[in-house]
């Protein structure tokens, strides 16, 4: 390769001198490497400064690129940090060598986030999409090396990606999914601490509330309410909060302009919020399918509990802006029906879980599988960590669950099928960085995560429904029956209710913080239940049935010893007290009185009583009748006592 005899101006040499290092370097024929030489010196000879360059159109840029050939001087610029490029040029320019300029830059860096990919179970050829195409870009863009990018920085240029002009809207779309990859790779080599998002970030609450028209000064309070509520709830719940309170304030702002402060409130208004409230159609993403019909009662009652707990709060909290006494009462919630649990019949459940275990979707399979084995929520089985498998030895395995809904840890046993299927799952999952907890922010090493991302509940709810297809289940219109994850729940609480299992322990195992919530189970047709019915029903068929004719008035002895009554057999004749007036408090009165006299001829029937005491005896201490095994006891002592003076 010839020299280059002309003389640059200074801004230009450096660069030349450098691009000429280069080409030294690159294994270019002698004619091609010539041919780049001198087009970069007549390049450099118009544009000595490629930053000033950079300044012109994108149009003027793309098109003296395409007719000099000097995008390979500025692609190295560009990988060696000297020029940074702007995404209008990248947008218009095919971006062929930009990759392999800026992985020269920082080659370590890129080693790196190759085994990152291979750890998260990336194919190849992802990972070097991922690389190629979005970090080499963003490296150009941004300049310096991968250690200097922020999620700071990653934001900057997605926002910057979204309102670039040159990108079309398939380019930005598949940006936005190699970014998605450039984040979880920034992450998992520790450049950045900010795990990926699934989505974009909700609008913050000065978004939310703006959106719906309201006077200046209503929206100042809501808003300071919830900011003050944001401090102990749960994202969840602020959000339930909001979507409460924004009906309200759009109901005063349609129905009551001229309140333009809460003082203002009167309870005239509340009655007519109320009214409207129980009849206004659904708002937000479920206005569209639910195709104009009202809301829940269950949405309802949280949005009257949710505004009268707003003005309690803020009159409790001595807030000016509190109206001066009481408008909502709890005569105005609207009260909720007490559903039984929906567990599914066992002909159902047997059907679905037999098509669960040939679903192609391994995290559906297991997810649905653990669920119906340990009775998890939804939400409990994605927050399950490594670890959450417990060995007691002899009292078997355990899972702890993590606090969910109700804000409380548990421990719950684990059958043979269930933690086969939490094996499988931990042998499969991989090692990744753990990632912070949603609700305490600490580094979590979540169980069901793929390719370094926790995982949702879509796929357990697309399994089910395929689950239910599969296994020809059809609700009543025909179409494929319906299941929700939940029920899966209800059907193993349910089916250890009809075990037999008392309610205390069914409460632990599912969490429970009250029994109200547990005692919905004893209401269910179990086999417990039946029993108690079929023992009252048969109390009252003895009580209310007559004699047949023909048959004594007084049982035989295996009849006898069988019913509910406390049984006597007195040494002259029977005691014939009805079962319906209970267990009489005289019985066998005469054989512990101390004035009792017998004789050798009542010895046989003694003897006979003897023995029925003392099964009568033994059948109180199996029920725990106490105090009946006790009077049994004195009774059978007495009779013991004439026994052994008519023998001696």
């Amino acid at each position: 390769m010839t020299a280059v005899t002309t003389a640059l101006a200074p801004a230009g040499q450096g660069l030349m001198n450098d691009y000429l290092g280069y080409l030294r370097t690159s294994g270019l024929g002698e004619r091609a490497a010539r041919d780049r030489v001198r087009i970069a010196r007549d390049f450099l000879d118009r544009h000595p400064d490629l930053q000033d360059w950079m300044t012109l159109p994108v149009t003027s840029r793309v098109s003296e690129l395409k007719r000099t050939g000097a995008w390979p001087l500025v692609c190295h610029a560009a990988g060696t940090g000297q020029v940074r490029l702007d995404l209008a040029l990248i947008g218009a320019k095919h971006l062929t060598g930009l990759a392999s300029a800026v992985e020269t830059r920082d080659p370590a860096a890129f080693a790196a986030a190759r085994a990152a990919g291979a750890r998260l179970g990336w194919k190849a050829s992802w990972t070097e999409t991922v690389l190629g195409e979005c970090l080499a870009v963003l490296l150009a863009w941004h300049g310096g090396q991968v250690a200097d990018l922020t999620t700071a920085v990653v934001d900057a240029f997605d926002t910057e990606l979204a309102a670039c002009m040159t990108i079309l809207p398939s380019s930005r779309r598949a940006y936005r999914n190699r970014l998605a990859g450039v984040r979880q790779l920034l992450f998992e080599t520790r450049t950045t601490d900010a795990p990926p998002r699934r989505r974009p970030w909700a609008r913050s609450l000065d978004q939310r509330f703006a959106d719906v028209a309201m006077a200046p000064e209503i929206r100042r309070v809501l808003l300071r309410y919830v900011q003050a509520r944001t401090a102990v709830l749960r994202p969840r719940s602020v959000e339930s909060v909001v979507n409460d309170l924004l009906p309200f304030a759009g109901y005063l702002t349609a129905r009551h302009p001229e309140i333009t402060t809460l003082r203002q409130l009167e309870r005239g208004h509340v009655e007519g919020y109320l009214t409207w409230n129980r009849t206004r159609p659904w708002r937000g993403q479920r206005a569209a399918a639910a195709k104009g019909r009202t809301i829940s009662v269950a949405v309802a009652q949280s949005s009257v509990l949710t505004v009268r707990n707003m003005l309690d709060d803020i009159a409790a909290w001595g807030w000016a802006e509190a109206p001066p006494r009481r408008l909502v009462f709890a005569a105005d919630v609207p009260k909720l029906g007490q559903p039984l649990p929906r567990a599914l019949p066992p002909d159902v459940d047997a059907a679905v879980m037999n098509a669960v275990a040939g679903l192609d979707d391994t995290f559906a399979r297991i997810g649905l599988t653990i669920l119906r084995g340990a009775g998890l929520r939804v939400g409990e089985l994605l927050d399950l960590e490594i670890g959450s498998i417990i060995s007691y030895g002899p009292a078997g395995t355990w899972l702890r669950v993590p606090p969910g809904k109700l804000a409380t840890e548990r421990m719950v046993p684990l059958d043979t099928p269930t933690l086969a299927a939490l094996d499988e799952w931990a042998a499969q999952r991989g090692a990744h960085r753990p990632v912070p907890h949603p609700r305490t922010g600490a580094p979590t090493d979540f169980l069901f995560t793929a390719r370094g991302r926790r995982l949702g509940a879509t796929r357990l709810r697309n399994g089910l429904l395929a689950a239910s297809e599969a296994a020809g289940l059809h609700g009543p219109g025909g179409d494929v029956l319906v299941i929700t994850c939940h029920q899966l729940r209800h059907t193993w609480a349910t089916s250890l209710a009809n075990a037999g299992m008392s309610l205390q322990a069914l409460m632990a195992l599912l969490g429970h913080v009250t029994p109200q919530m547990t005692i919905r189970y004893a209401t269910l047709a179990s086999p417990a239940l039946r029993t108690a019915y079929d023992e009252a029903m048969g109390k009252m068929r003895r009580q209310f049935t007559l004699t047949p004719a023909g048959k004594p008035v007084i049982p035989d002895k295996i009849t006898w010893l069988n019913s509910e009554m406390l049984k006597t057999r007195v040494a002259h004749g029977y005691c014939s007290r009805h079962e319906a007036a209970g267990a009489c408090p005289y019985a066998n009165i005469c054989e512990t009185c101390d004035n009792f006299t017998t004789g050798p001829e009542f010895s046989d029937a003694i003897q006979n009583q003897l023995t029925d005491i003392q099964n009568l005896q033994a059948d109180a201490e199996t029920r725990g009748w106490d105090g009946e095994a006790a009077r049994h006891a004195r009774v059978a002592e007495a009779l013991a006592g004439h026994l052994g003076r008519l023998t001696r």
